[in-house]
C-alpha cells in the first residue's frame, strides 16, 4: 500500500508535507526528534513551518501511526509504529508453538516507570523457549 493510500485509508488528509514526514520516518532504523525531521524536509525541499511538522506528528499519534516518547523539558521523540509483529513461543517438550503480539511496548513503558528511562531504541529478536500448560500438568502428574 501506498503512503497516500495509507493515509487516505486512516481519514487523513493527503498533503505533500505528510508523505515526506511518512517516508522520513520510515527510513529511520530509531526514534527521532521534530527538528529532525524538520531538517529532513528542508533538505527535500519540502517547504513546511515547524508548526505544521509538531501538528502532523500529533495527528499520526493520535491515529497510532507514530509512538511518541516523552524525554522530558517538553522534547519527544517519534517513531512510525510497525505493524505489529508477533513472537512465536515453542515447546521444548512437544514442540508446540504458539503465536503472542510483540511485548517490546509494555517493557519499554515498565522499564519507564521504574526508572525513568525512555528507551529510544532497541534491539530486541525474541525466540521464546518454554514447557507449555499441557506438557507441565503431564510432568507434575507423572
Amino acid at each position: 500500500m501506498n503512503i497516500e493510500e495509507f493515509l487516505r485509508n486512516n481519514g487523513i488528509k493527503v498533503t505533500k508535507g505528510r508523505i515526506n514526514i511518512i517516508e522520513i520516518l520510515q527510513e529511520c532504523n530509531s526514534a527521532v526528534t521534530v527538528e529532525y525531521i524538520y531538517e529532513q524536509c528542508k533538505n527535500r525541499n519540502v517547504n513546511l513551518d515547524l508548526s505544521t511538522v509538531y501538528r502532523s506528528l500529533e495527528l499520526f499519534n493520535n491515529k497510532d501511526i507514530v509512538d511518541k516518547f516523552d524525554l522530558g523539558h517538553g522534547k519527544y521523540n517519534y517513531i512510525i509504529n510497525p505493524d505489529k509483529h508477533k513472537h512465536i513461543l515453542e515447546c521444548t517438550v512437544c514442540h508446540k508453538e504458539v503465536e503472542i503480539d510483540c511485548p517490546i511496548r509494555q517493557v519499554e513503558e515498565l522499564i519507564k516507570n521504574k526508572t525513568g528511562f525512555t528507551i529510544s531504541e532497541n534491539e530486541l529478536d525474541l525466540k521464546l523457549k518454554g514447557i507449555c500448560r499441557d506438557c507441565a500438568v503431564k510432568k507434575v502428574h507423572k
